[in-house]
Formats: C-alpha cells, structure tokens, sequence
C-alpha cells in the first residue's frame, strides 16, 4: 500500500532538515581554525623558547651609539654566571606581612653574568694565564658615552697588564670582567664584552673615571699579544693607582701621596776645639 503523508509533516520536515544542516555544518570549519590556531601559537612559543640556545638574557639596552658589530654574528653568550645565595633564609611569615617582604629585606639570590660576543675569532695563540696581555680597548657606557680608550694614551697603546691575581694579596691589576674576560680568545682576535657593574666598579661607580654607580660597561678589545715579562718599556700600572684615571684598573681608595721623609737636621759641624797651649819651658838656670 501506498502511504501518503499529510502536506504539513513533509513542510515540517524539510523545515528541520535545512536547520540542521546549517547548524552542524559550520561547527567543522570553526573548530579546525581554532585548533590550528592554537598549534601555530604553541610552535611559535617553542620556537621562540629554542631559537636561540645558550645565549644571555641578561644584558643592559645599548645605545645606538655604540658601533654595530658586523651581521651574522651570533649573539651574546656567558663566559660564566654567578648566584649568590643570601645567607639567610625567611620563614615564619605572618599572612599580615607584606608579600615583597623578602625582596624588601635582601633575602633573595641574586645572578650576574659575565657575557661576550667574538667578532673576529683570532688565528693565533691561545690566551694563556698569568701572561702579560697586550691590547687594543674601547670603553662605552650602555647610553654611548666613550669613557675610555686605548687610543687616548698613544703612549701605552697597546695597553700591557698582567693576567690574573697578583703578589701576597691576590689582587688583579684590572678590573674582574677584563681579567677574566679574554679566557678563550687567540692573538689577533676581537671581542665585545658585557661586563655588569659587580665585575667592574662596583655600586658606587668611579667618578673620577666618569663611571655611574651599579654601570655595565661594554668593551671592544683587541687581542695584540701575550708575553712571559713586561714587554712594555714604561713600568706598567701598579694595582694600588690602576681604576683611578677611567682606565680598566681595580676601584681602590685614592693613593696617599708619597710619604714625606723628613729631613735630617744638619747637625753643625763641631767647632775646632782649641789646642792646648804647651806649658812654657822653665828658664834655664844661669851656671854659676
């Protein structure tokens, strides 16, 4: 038998037919951007995160004044970290305290980071320690500003010190960054370096160097030569004066001027003491 449907429920059901289509057919497209849009999004945070391996996050902003080294260079990566952990430790913290309690009290580690980029990788021998280094500098701060040069002293261009700590107080005759900063680098090689203010002058800077307080600086050297003595003929920097006139030497308190030595009192020469005078011959007694 034939069945025939009343006019109402075919209208009704190509009614909900076409409802249905536009209702499920659009979710497809919808969800597949989506989902495609958050993959792209998770590739590009990891590409983001591995892009650059190895190279250092902590780094001053640089002025434009600063010369651009040559493109393709790699960038900037750590000679060596340091942390320092506080010696102290907070507890006990009382939910009325303030959450920047810590950082207010200077109970947190702290991280420095000694950095460089090789602009020229140099071809000859490798740098040695406790060898006398000779070099060609540029000394910038982060806004530009050239406070130093080897330049500026044609007499002592190449700049001469000895590497590593010196005589009974181990004291280095620059300033830490430079001292430890040249390790890997060949004779003939250039080298930025990013050395952060607790490597160089520390908090308070060197105002007669022109150098703030807590400053990066930012060198360009040059790897000229090493030598097993002095091979400068002018007596090189002594530690006690080196930081004093803006060149890379260790911040030290002001040399005191040499000691005066008092003079002797000339002591007037002794008076001549008189001779003694020769008791007089007794006359001679006439002969009878």
């Amino acid at each position: 038998m034939k069945t025939i449907y009343p006019l109402p429920v075919l209208a009704l059901a190509f009614a909900v037919l076409p409802g249905t289509a536009q209702t499920t057919a659009p979710t497809h497209p919808a969800a597949t951007p989506a989902k495609t849009a958050a993959s792209s999004s998770t590739a590009t945070a990891t590409k983001k995160t591995t892009a650059a391996p190895g190279c250092s996050k902590d780094l001053p902003d640089l002025s434009s004044k600063i010369p651009a080294l040559p493109a393709g260079l790699s960038c900037a990566k750590p000679l060596y970290t340091i942390t320092t952990l506080p010696p102290a430790k907070l507890s006990n913290v009382s939910p009325m305290e303030d959450s920047d309690l810590a950082e207010n009290l200077g109970v947190k580690p702290s991280t420095l980071t000694l950095s460089y980029i090789d602009s020229k990788v140099g071809t000859g021998p490798l740098a040695q320690p406790k060898k006398w280094y000779s070099l060609h500098y540029t000394g910038y701060l982060p806004d530009g500003t050239v406070f130093d040069a080897s330049s500026k002293h044609p007499e002592s261009d190449p700049f001469v010190f000895q590497q590593g700590p010196q005589g009974p107080q181990n004291r280095r005759s620059v300033i830490t960054g430079w001292d430890t900063g040249i390790a890997g680098m060949r004779i003939g090689g250039k080298r930025r370096l990013f050395i952060p203010y607790q490597l160089a002058y520390g908090p308070s800077g060197s105002p007669q160097g022109g150098i703030p307080a807590k400053s990066w600086l930012i060198f360009d050297i040059e790897f000229v030569a090493q030598n097993d003595k002095n091979p400068s003929p002018a007596p090189a920097m002594p530690p006690a004066a080196a930081g004093q006139n803006g060149r890379p030497g260790i911040p030290m308190t002001p040399v005191p001027p040499t000691a005066h030595v008092p003079t002797a009192t000339p002591v007037p020469p002794a008076s001549a003491a008189p001779a003694p005078t020769a008791a007089p011959a007794p006359a001679p007694t006439p002969k009878p």
